[in-house]
C-alpha cells in the first residue's frame, strides 16, 4: 500500500501512521519538508459525491491557515480511487495545521467565547456557499434529522438513560420539529467538538475535519458547539452563555433559533449517546466512537435539571433581547379563583405556576426548577417517555368504553393479576383511587349482606360520598360530616405516640386485641375492615408489626372481609415489598389500587376474589364507562413493565434505605426530629417540640415552606399536620435524597441560629 500512494506524489514520505477515527481510516503522512492528513474512505457513489462536496467547499474558504486545504496529487486532482488492500478505497489528501486541541488545554470564558466567535465567522462564509449534494444529505449526525438515531435508543444499556434519551427525543419532536421550515438555513461545519477545534494563546486557531458538512438550520452550528464545548462542566448552562456571546457579536442571532436551542443541544447529547451505546455493540474494539460518551451522559443528567425558561431566557440576555414573564402568582392565583371555589385547595404558602415536569423535577413559569420528593403519582416518572408513547399511539388508535372487547383490557387484567397471590385472581376497572374505594365497599357490602364498615383511625380513602364515610381523616375534620351510625373507627397501630410502643410484634398484637373487643362490642356484624398497611394522612404510621396477622382472622370470623387500600402503598414503592400487605404478612380480601397504577392517568382498580366478586355479579350490572379503556389499560400495563425493567422496587429499597439513613443521622443533631419511619420511598419525619413527642406543627410547616423556597416539594400530615411527608417518583436517586436532606438541615440550621 505505501508503495501505490509514494507514487501518487512529488515528494518524498518519510513516514505514514494510523489515527483514531469514527468510520474512515486516517494516517499522518510525514514528508521531509511538510505533514499531512492522508484519508481513506471505503468505496461508494455516496461517498464520493460528498467527499467532492467537501473538497468544493472547503477550497471555497478563506484563511486557509485555520481550515484543511485539500492538496492535489502529482496528476493535478484532488481524489484518487484505488485498490488498497483490496478494497476499493477513495483517498485524498489535507494539509496539517498545527496547534492544541480543545480538548487538551484548560478552558477559560475567554477561549470558549472564541469558539462562538470562531464558528460564527466560518458560519459567515458558508453561508454564501451552496451544493445540491449536501442539501440532499440526510443522515443522522445531522440534528434536523435526529429522528434517524430512534434505531440506537435500545442500545444504550441504563435503562434510566435510555428513559432520559428518549424523552428529549420526544421534546425534539414536541418544540423543535414543527418550526424547523421556518429556520435559517445554510451548509455547516457541524461538528465543532473539542477534537476538531485547535486552539493557540488561549484562542481557537483552527477547525479541522469537515467530513460531517450538511446542509442544515444554521443554529445547529451553534448548538453542536455548545454540547462539546460545555458536555464536561458542572454548570453547562453558564459556559454556553460565553459562546453565544461570541457567535451573536459576529453572526446575529433570531429569537425562534434561541428559543429551541436548550432542545437542540439536548439533540446533540443524545446524538452522540445513540451512536456511541451502537457503535459498543457493532465494533467494541473502537474506543474512539464512545470517546465522549461519558461527558454526554453527564451533561444531559444536568440538563434535565435546567428549566428550559431559564435556559431560554439566559439565551435572550446573551444575545440582547428582551425577556417575557408570566403575570405574578397573585393574579393567576385571582383568575383561577375566578372560575372554581377556594375551597380546591393549593399547597405552600407561596402557590407554584407549573408548566412543565421530568421524572422527578418540575418546571415553573418564572424558569425554577423543583426536585419533586412528594408527589407519588408519577409512580414512574412525570412525562416519562414510554407513557408517553403508549398513550399517544393507543388514543389514536382505540379509546372507547368498555363495553367493548378490546385485547389491552385482558391483557393487563392478566398482567396485574401476576403480582397478587393466587387467590386475588378477579380485577374490577375504574377511573380513580376514590372510585376504587367506593366499589370496594359495595363488594364487601354485597357479599357479606352487612354494611357496617370498621375503619382506621386517622385513614384516606377517597372523595365520594361513601369514601369520605369511611375516611376518618375527612369526617372527623372540625369541618367534616361526622362519623356516620354504620361505621366503627379502630385506634391507630402507632409504636411511636401509640398506647403501644415496643414493635417486636407484641404492640401489634395489643392493638389488634383492643379492636377485637371492638368487634365483640359491636351491635351488627361488621362487612369489612379497611387501612393502609401504612398510614398516610396519618403521618405515614405503618401499621405495627404483627397487627394485620392478628386482626383479620377476628374480622373474618364474624363474617366480615379485609380491605388493603394499596393506593399509595403499591407498585414497588416500599422496596422490601411490592404490595404493603405483604409486610403484615397477610392476604385481604379486596385491594384497592389508583394513583400510580397508569402514573398519573386516570385509573382505579378493586382486586378480589371470584367469591366476592361472583356475589357481587348477582346484583345489577357494573359498568365503568371509561374504567379499563384501551388508553388506560394500556398505560398501566407499561407502568408495570417499566417497574420491572428498571428495577424500580429495588431503587425505591437501595434509595429509600439511604434516605432513611440519612435523616436519622440528622435525627441524632436534631432533638426536633422525632422520629423517621416508612418504607422505601414512603417516609415520615415526625417534628415534634424539644425532648417529648409534642407535635411541633409550627416548625413542620416552617421546613416544608423553606424547602419549597429552595426548589425542593415536600408535605406536611398527620392529626397535627406535623409530619414531613416525602414519596417521591421511583426513579428518585441517592443524589436527590441528599439534597433533600442536607437542604432540611440547612433550613434547621438558620432556623436555630435565628432562634438564638
Amino acid at each position: 500500500m505505501l508503495n501505490t500512494i509514494k507514487s501518487w506524489f512529488n515528494f518524498e514520505i518519510l513516514e505514514l501512521k494510523k489515527l483514531n477515527g469514527y468510520e474512515n481510516i486516517n494516517y499522518l503522512l510525514k514528508t521531509d519538508s511538510a505533514k499531512f492528513i492522508f484519508k481513506t474512505y471505503a468505496y461508494s457513489e455516496d461517498m464520493l459525491a460528498i467527499i467532492e462536496a467537501e473538497i468544493s467547499v472547503l477550497n471555497a474558504l478563506e484563511n486557509e491557515n485555520m481550515f484543511p486545504k485539500p492538496i492535489a496529487f502529482k496528476d493535478g486532482g484532488f481524489l484518487k480511487i484505488a485498490e488498497l488492500n483490496t478494497t476499493k478505497t477513495i483517498c485524498r489528501v489535507l494539509s496539517f495545521l498545527e496547534g492544541d486541541f480543545l480538548g487538551d488545554i484548560t478552558h477559560t470564558p475567554s477561549l470558549i467565547t472564541s469558539i462562538g466567535t470562531f464558528a460564527a465567522q466560518l458560519d459567515l462564509q458558508l453561508l454564501k456557499l451552496n451544493n445540491y449534494v449536501l442539501k440532499a444529505r440526510q443522515w443522522e449526525w445531522d440534528l434536523q434529522y435526529l429522528n434517524l438515531n430512534k434505531k440506537y435508543i435500545y442500545a444504550i444499556e441504563e435503562a434510566s438513560d435510555r428513559h432520559l434519551v428518549s424523552y428529549f427525543f420526544q421534546q425534539f419532536d414536541l418544540h423543535v420539529s414543527p418550526i424547523l421550515p421556518e429556520l435559517r438555513k445554510s451548509i455547516i461545519q457541524n461538528d465543532v467538538n473539542e477534537w476538531n477545534t485547535l486552539v493557540k494563546n488561549n484562542t481557537v486557531s483552527g477547525l479541522i475535519d469537515f467530513g460531517d458538512l450538511a446542509h442544515s438550520p444554521l443554529i445547529n452550528e451553534l448548538a453542536i458547539a455548545i454540547a462539546y464545548a460545555c458536555y464536561d462542566k458542572d454548570n453547562p448552562l453558564e459556559w454556553a452563555i460565553y459562546l453565544i456571546k461570541g457567535y451573536h457579536e459576529v453572526l446575529p442571532l433570531e429569537e425562534k433559533e434561541l428559543d429551541i436551542l436548550y432542545y437542540l443541544i439536548a439533540g446533540r447529547l443524545c446524538t452522540s449517546l445513540c451512536n456511541a451505546a451502537h457503535s459498543k455493540k457493532v465494533n467494541p474494539e473502537n474506543s474512539y466512537a464512545s470517546s465522549s460518551e461519558k461527558n454526554a451522559l453527564k451533561m444531559l443528567h444536568l440538563w434535565i435539571k435546567i428549566n428550559p425558561i431559564h435556559a431560554k431566557n439566559d439565551f435572550y440576555k446573551a444575545a440582547g433581547f428582551k425577556i417575557t414573564t408570566p403575570k405574578p402568582i397573585t393574579q393567576l392565583i385571582a383568575k383561577r379563583h375566578e372560575f372554581t371555589s377556594e375551597i380546591v385547595s393549593l399547597s405552600y404558602d407561596n402557590p407554584i405556576y407549573m408548566i412543565g415536569s421530568a421524572f422527578q423535577y418540575m418546571y415553573d413559569g418564572y424558569g425554577n426548577t423543583f426536585l419533586d420528593a412528594y408527589n407519588n403519582i408519577p409512580h414512574i416518572g412525570h412525562a416519562h417517555p414510554e407513557i408517553t408513547k403508549i398513550a399517544s399511539q393507543h388514543i389514536g388508535t382505540l379509546n372507547t368504553n368498555t363495553r367493548y372487547v378490546c385485547d389491552a383490557y385482558s391483557e393487563y387484567a392478566e398482567a396485574l393479576l401476576s403480582k397478587f397471590p393466587e387467590a386475588l385472581d378477579t380485577v374490577f376497572f375504574v377511573n380513580s383511587g376514590s372510585a376504587a374505594s367506593d366499589l370496594a365497599i359495595r363488594l364487601a357490602n354485597t357479599h357479606t349482606k352487612q354494611n357496617t364498615i370498621m375503619v382506621m383511625e386517622h385513614g384516606y380513602h377517597g372523595n365520594t360520598q361513601m369514601a369520605l364515610d369511611i375516611s376518618h381523616y375527612k369526617y372527623n375534620n372540625k369541618k367534616g360530616q361526622g362519623e356516620k351510625n354504620n361505621i366503627i373507627k379502630t385506634i391507630i397501630p402507632d409504636t411511636y405516640r401509640g398506647q403501644y410502643t415496643t414493635n417486636d410484634g407484641s404492640a401489634g398484637k395489643a392493638y389488634a386485641k383492643d379492636a377485637m373487643v371492638q368487634i365483640e362490642n359491636s351491635s351488627s356484624k361488621i362487612s369489612a375492615f379497611i387501612t393502609e398497611p401504612i398510614v398516610g394522612c396519618g403521618g405515614q404510621v405503618p401499621l405495627a408489626k404483627g397487627y394485620l396477622k392478628a386482626l383479620y382472622p377476628a374480622i373474618r370470623k364474624q363474617g366480615g372481609v379485609c380491605i388493603s387500600d394499596e393506593v399509595q402503598t403499591g407498585f414497588g414503592r416500599l422496596g422490601d415489598h411490592f404490595w404493603g400487605f405483604e409486610a403484615q404478612d397477610v392476604i385481604p380480601d379486596i385491594v384497592i389500587l389508583g394513583k400510580p397504577i397508569a402514573n398519573g392517568h386516570p385509573m382505579g382498580a378493586v382486586v378480589t376474589t371470584k367469591a366476592i366478586a361472583d356475589s357481587f355479579g348477582k346484583g345489577v350490572e357494573f359498568f365503568s364507562s371509561f374504567g379499563g379503556n384501551p388508553v388506560s389499560c394500556k398505560i398501566a400495563l407499561t407502568v408495570l413493565q417499566d417497574i420491572e425493567t428498571s428495577q424500580l422496587q429495588q431503587n425505591a429499597k437501595v434509595v429509600g434505605d439511604y434516605y432513611q439513613a440519612l435523616f436519622n443521622k440528622l435525627k441524632e443533631k436534631y432533638k426536633c426530629i422525632g422520629d423517621v419511619r416508612g418504607s422505601g420511598l414512603f417516609i415520615g419525619v415526625e417534628i415534634v417540640k424539644e425532648n417529648s413527642i409534642e407535635p411541633n406543627t409550627a416548625l413542620a410547616k416552617y421546613i416544608k415552606n423553606e424547602l419549597r423556597d429552595r426548589f425542593i416539594l415536600i408535605s406536611t400530615d398527620g392529626p397535627f399536620d406535623s409530619v414531613i411527608k416525602t414519596k417521591p417518583p421511583l426513579c428518585f436517586t441517592k443524589e436527590n435524597a441528599k439534597l433533600v436532606v442536607d437542604t432540611v438541615e440547612a433550613v434547621l440550621d438558620a432556623y436555630y441560629r435565628n432562634e438564638a
